[in-house]
């Protein structure tokens, strides 16, 4: 039976990074035994960025988790990138397998794994590309159901970012795994938290905001002894530190036997569909106004873009803003694509070829 099969909330999947060693796998096997976990996870095979780091025990660590499995009674999970991973895999039991970031950024490795997994019956989890492409998680995700993979769930674990001052490791930028629930509502979406933050100290606030976000579960990496792990080790946290984040974890729920609570979130929405209305009723009216200057600037030979006109936007916008009680760089992003916007209808019209001068 899957692990999914459970009416268990949120789904926790935990262990650590690496399988180092046989002692290491049983000692967290039977530290996660009597929690809530459905799912030991550990990598087998570890993709390394660099050549002379450890890679991982390979088939020798699947039987350290086949072994574990079969006395503690805890399915588990790995990591698979070839096609030769998923035949070990599933010939030493294991229950599931994920799909690391670097993996599905390349649809011609993904499709090979849906291949070589067709018409197992486990569930498939697909991590985010390491970049924040919503269609390559999509187009990952929809290669496994057409291998008749019955269960594909999504893992979320942030992205690769090369601008400084982040205090995450992979910045979630948490649209893009909203706007994956949007296209498949259907899809379970699971968080890593210890591979966006990077450090073991921002794991439980991560956790709490997937949470609140209404995530379907957590992949935590927990390992006996943290800072000897042989790698990621600033992000793993030790079993008890484990516990004690679940044990402080507030789990929303997805609707309220409140009637009155109800009924008032519903007169909300309903208020705020009106003003949402209202927005692009403005918008479009906005959008009218480019265009009339479109074609007045055609007319007298201007430039689409005025960047004097531009930053006045910019620090009046700003300061409205702030009277409102609003975020500044929230009002500066949202500028920033009405303004796209604008200068794109502005050239179409200075483009085209209508009322151009005659011969």
């Amino acid at each position: 039976m899957s692990f999914l099969k459970t009416e268990q909330t949120p789904i926790l999947i935990a262990g650590p990074c690496s399988a180092e060693s046989r002692s290491q796998i049983f000692s967290i096997a039977e530290s996660l035994t009597h929690s809530s976990v459905s799912l030991l996870r550990a990598g087998v095979w570890k993709p390394r960025s660099r050549p002379g780091n450890f890679e991982g025990n390979g088939e020798e660590a699947l039987g350290w988790l086949s072994e574990a499995k079969k006395q503690y009674g805890l399915p588990f999970a790995v990591e698979v990138a070839e096609p030769k991973h998923v035949s070990l895999a599933l010939a030493f039991g294991a229950d599931a397998v994920w799909i690391g970031a670097r993996t599905t950024v390349n649809p011609f490795h993904v499709q090979q794994l849906a291949d070589a997994i067709k018409g197992a019956k486990i569930p498939v989890l697909v991590k985010n590309p390491v970049t924040p492409d919503v269609d390559l998680w999509v187009g990952a995700i929809e290669r496994f159901e057409r291998a008749g993979i019955a269960e594909v769930l999504a893992v979320h674990r942030g992205f690769t970012s090369y601008q400084s001052g982040s205090k995450y490791r992979n910045p979630p930028n948490w649209v893009v795994p909203i706007e994956l629930k949007r296209r498949r509502p259907d899809k379970k979406i699971i968080c890593d938290p210890s591979h966006i933050s990077g450090n073991r100290v921002l794991v439980a606030e991560v956790s709490q905001k997937a949470m609140d976000m209404g995530f379907d579960g957590l992949m935590i990496e927990v390992h006996p002894d943290p800072d000897a792990a042989w790698s990621d080790a600033a992000q793993q946290i030790t079993p008890d530190t484990f516990a004690a984040l679940l044990k402080g974890l507030v789990i929303r729920n997805a609707s309220t036997t409140d009637m009155t609570a109800s009924d008032e979130l519903e007169y909300l929405r309903a208020l705020t569909d009106g003003v949402d209305a209202e927005i692009i009723e403005l918008l479009a009216r906005r959008m009218e106004l480019s265009e009339r200057m479109g074609k007045l600037k055609k007319r007298c030979n201007m430039p689409v873009y005025n960047p004097e006109r531009w930053a006045e936007i910019v620090e009046s916008r700003s300061h409205q803003a702030q009277n409102q009680n609003l975020s500044p760089d929230f009002i500066l992003n949202l500028y920033e694509k009405i303004h796209h916007e604008s200068v794109r209808r502005q050239l179409d019209i200075l483009e085209s070829k209508d009322n151009l001068p005659k011969d």
